[in-house]
């Protein structure tokens, strides 16, 4: 529950409490028994009911105890029963139906000892009656009225959560499928034209005769694309729903990539979508760094705050500010990922030269 709500419901059950105190201190008053001592009882038994959520028990024997004694002292009136009445509801609510029914029990028998035996009184007790026991009736009709509005959203969670699963399933088998696609069709196509123009260039250069530029950037853009492609290969087969940033520093050192993993804050359990892109950003990140930094070190950093996680990828590398790149198809990736999350992202080479990633995703409250 978020501090906003408590507070909220604080100052509704405070303002309860003093409400239900003035009616009954103006009934008083207009009783001609406004005495220090009666004000005293009142407002401790009316205003003890904004504390009903946290303790309803104490709230019900504080406000009985209070009003009871103010019967006994200045004789009975049925509206000092009002916030009898509200704390015997309270506290059926909360599952204490049988102290609320013993409670108002008492009551009654303090409001017929503190009067005497007159038809009015008996009138006026048995009306009090029937307002205890709506009281009980109703706090145990919205005690489980509670209930079932808590089994009801927890059956729609599940079954979101059921429907979520399928749609990664699904999403997952599609993947695959793309992958399988990818592999019978483009690789081969894009092998066999690297091939021939690597015995192209070998057969020139074997006959001592110049390779035309073409035929290089054929070789070199065909290797490039073998790359991408088994890149893409790879972040296709890979399952979402698993991975860790660390797993992936470990998977580049493995590589030869200098990295360092630094986690600042209090480390906790991320929502799945926040989770899956902090890997993907790390992911991609740390592809574009072995591919275009050089020999350079790369440090990634993980800041979780209240309501964010930061995200830092730096590496000290061969990238120019002056020379900013066009971003390609993992850094458009990157971008769409934060922004559907409602987040931010900057990626850019920096001034002392190298390259920066930083993104900042809302996880809400904590996961």
């Amino acid at each position: 529950m978020s501090e906003h709500r408590v507070t909220r419901e604080r100052l509704a059950d405070a303002a309860v409490g003093v409400v239900v105190g003035v009616i009954v201190l103006l009934a008083a008053v207009a009783d001609d028994r406004a005495g220090l001592l009666d004000c005293a009882l009142i407002a401790l038994g009316s205003l003890a009911l904004a504390a009903h959520r946290t303790a309803p028990r104490v709230v019900l024997a504080v406000t009985t105890g209070a009003l009871l004694a103010e019967v006994l002292h200045a004789g009975p009136a049925a509206t000092l029963a009002i916030p009898v009445v509200g704390a015997v509801h309270t506290a059926s609510r909360t599952g204490h139906r049988g102290t609320a029914a013993a409670t108002a029990a008492l009551f009654l028998g303090g409001y017929v000892a503190a009067g005497s035996a007159t038809s009015a009184i008996a009138q006026e007790t048995l009306l009090l009656a029937g307002w205890f026991l709506c009281a009980v009736v109703t706090g145990l009709a919205d005690r489980n009225w509670q209930a079932y509005l808590r089994q009801t959203e927890q059956r729609a969670l599940e079954a979101e959560r059921t429907r979520e699963e399928a749609a990664l399933r699904r999403a997952g088998e599609e993947r695959l499928r793309i992958a399988r696609e990818l592999h019978d069709s483009l690789t081969h196509s894009i092998s066999i034209v690297k091939l021939q123009a690597g015995v192209a260039v070998h057969l020139a250069r074997k006959r001592r005769e110049e390779v035309p530029p073409a035929l290089l950037a054929i070789q070199e853009a065909s290797g490039e694309a073998m790359r991408e492609l088994r890149a893409t290969l790879e972040v296709l087969r890979t399952d979402e729903s698993t991975g860790t940033p660390a797993l992936l520093v470990e998977r580049a050192r493995a590589a030869g990539l200098a990295v360092e993993l630094t986690v600042t804050g209090e480390e906790r359990p991320l929502p799945a979508t926040v989770d899956r892109a902090m890997y993907r950003i790390v992911q991609e990140a740390l592809t574009n760094a072995a591919r275009h930094a050089g020999p350079a070190k790369v440090s990634v950093q993980l800041t979780y705050d209240d309501g964010d996680l930061t995200i830092g990828v730096e590496d000290d590398g061969a990238a120019d500010p002056s020379r900013p790149p066009i971003p390609g198809i993992g850094l458009t990736g990157m971008r769409e990922r934060v922004t559907a999350l409602g987040g931010t992202l900057d990626a850019a080479p920096r001034e002392e030269g190298g390259f920066a990633v930083r993104a900042r995703l809302p996880v809400g409250e904590a996961g």
